[in-house]
């Protein structure tokens, strides 16, 4: 059984719901007038390998492997740096996960449909990524960092991990310049609904 067929039919009403609205290619935001769904015409793209674009500052190259990766190893303080309410993270520009939202994100991450991507520097929680998981899709929700080039290691180390255990994408959803440094692209809706129909069919795991 493909994975993304277990959460889409998930006996959790709740989880049932979003991993449906995200197969279908919408995304949860909370802009100040309640959650809701939202979508996009265009969605950013990050590559899983250099050679298929990723790109790696010769500087920040350097600097990853001071940065040791885990997965679901701090989901709660990822998603309180995402937020900017984790010491030493910084303060965002609006909160779009608002608290409502950060309390589903808890659930979906119990029933196994969200998760987090840690960077470390010692014992030192060094940035991350919140993200949903379906089936060869992952989906980027939000990234943090606490110390220079976290949150870009961070991604970096995600997109290897995810081209090792067979992953095909990894929708960041929205671009922006920071992202596009690292060689994040747009595609258009049509361009991205056949790649996220291919990505649900793969049976992998995260």
């Amino acid at each position: 059984m493909p994975a993304a067929r277990a959460f889409l039919q998930h006996p959790d009403p709740l989880t049932r719901e979003i991993a449906q609205g995200y197969a279908a290619g919408s995304f949860l935001m909370d802009n100040g007038d309640g959650l809701q769904w939202y979508g996009v015409s265009g969605r950013a793209l990050v590559p899983l390998t250099e050679d298929a674009g990723l790109h790696v500052a010769r500087r920040l190259r350097r600097d990853l492997g001071h940065f040791r990766a885990s997965v679901d190893l701090a989901f709660g303080a990822v998603l309180e740096g995402c937020r900017g309410h984790l010491p030493g993270s910084p303060e965002r520009d609006g909160e779009w996960i608002s608290g409502e939202l950060a309390e589903i994100y808890l659930h979906l991450h119990q029933t196994g449909l969200a998760h987090s991507f840690e960077v470390w520097k010692g014992d030192e929680l060094a940035g991350g990524v919140l993200g949903l998981a379906l089936g060869g899709a992952f989906i980027a929700e939000s990234k943090f960092h606490r110390v220079t080039n976290g949150s870009k290691a961070a991604l970096i180390h995600l997109a290897g991990h995810l081209h090792r255990q067979g992953f095909l994408l990894l929708d960041a959803q929205i671009q922006n310049p920071h992202l596009a440094t690292l060689g994040v692209y747009e595609v258009t809706d049509a361009q991205y609904r056949p790649l996220l129909k291919a990505a649900l069919g793969l049976d992998v795991t995260l």
